[in-house]
């Protein structure tokens, strides 16, 4: 992959013509089947977690969980991810034993339920990943910290060989909003997160998400640029995931907390989608279903 000049005017130029060129049908290989994206795809969020920003999802139960698993797929989900660790900007992140013992359970039940369903775990733990991974076939792993949490995550992603979300952040939940100043916000996102998948693509890794960190080590002004340019992110060349979903850059602008943003949620996913997003990380499935089913229809009339 080339290397990314910072040169702004290069920059902005180069990215609009990759967006403009990009045709491509992204695929994901999981479980030994492909998979083309050729529709956007829907994440369902389930948080196993107590404090989660968005509190109706939390479910540290169970068989709460489980129910808005069932929920998320009736109404559409491709995907659900679960976390049972907060990496909300601010949070205290709770142990490895704590974090395994929430996750488990759900897992148990889900495959239980459909053996089938594609399961992602919102973990920045290798240790967890792999447990995922090996016991209960869990296709994708969604790591926050983009493997600045762990340095074992990128060699356990490559031997275990799952589809990972390559997230852009910095520094730790609890200390990542101290961490916002980009001498040029594109270039630095953009750079970053290229010469974290040339370090994967040596290892092996094949099946690279990116998503541009929505909300992680970025000020509310900062998220709102990188969605008007997130079809810069087309230069990759690979799934492009947005996790937006009530997120304070939503709730600043309108003064409204996150229990009030669906209908701004709405707003923002039919944004990104007009920039080509391919996976939309949502709390709200049968919404933001509604979203691309209206997309659609306006491209093809």
């Amino acid at each position: 992959m080339w290397l990314l000049r910072p040169d702004i005017y290069f920059l902005r130029k180069f990215y609009y013509l990759c967006a403009l060129i990009n045709i491509t049908v992204h695929t994901l290989k999981l479980n030994d089947q492909l998979y083309p994206i050729k529709r956007p795809w829907i994440m369902g969020i389930v948080n196993i977690t107590p404090d989660s920003f968005y509190a109706p999802s939390r479910t540290p139960q169970p068989k709460d969980a489980l129910k808005i698993i069932e929920r998320h797929i009736a109404e559409g989900a491709n995907i659900i991810d679960i976390g049972a660790c907060s990496t909300r900007p601010g949070s205290q992140v709770v142990g490895e034993v704590e974090e395994w013992e929430r996750l488990e359970p759900i897992l148990e039940l889900v495959r239980t339920l459909d053996s089938n369903i594609i399961l992602s775990v919102d973990t920045f733990r290798s240790s967890v990943a792999c447990k995922a991974v090996e016991q209960y076939g869990v296709q994708i792993i969604n790591d926050i910290s983009g493997g600045d949490l762990d340095n074992l995550m990128f060699q356990t992603i490559a031997n275990l060989g799952c589809a990972y979300v390559l997230t852009h952040t910095r520094s730790t939940p609890r200390e990542m909003l101290n961490h916002t100043r980009y001498a040029h916000l594109l270039s630095d996102v953009t750079v970053s997160l290229n010469q974290k998948l040339e370090r994967l693509t040596q290892l092996g890794v094949k099946d690279v998400i990116i998503d541009p960190g929505f909300g992680f080590a970025k000020t509310t002004q900062q998220n709102w640029q990188l969605l008007r340019q997130l079809s810069s992110f087309h230069l990759f060349s690979r799934p492009l995931l947005i996790g937006i979903s009530r997120k304070t850059m939503l709730q600043q602008p309108l003064s409204l907390d996150s229990n009030e943003t669906l209908n701004a949620t709405s707003i923002a996913h039919t944004i990104a989608l007009l920039h080509n997003a391919d996976i939309v990380r949502t709390h709200n499935v049968k919404e933001t279903e509604e979203v691309i089913k209206l997309l659609t229809a306006y491209h093809n009339p």
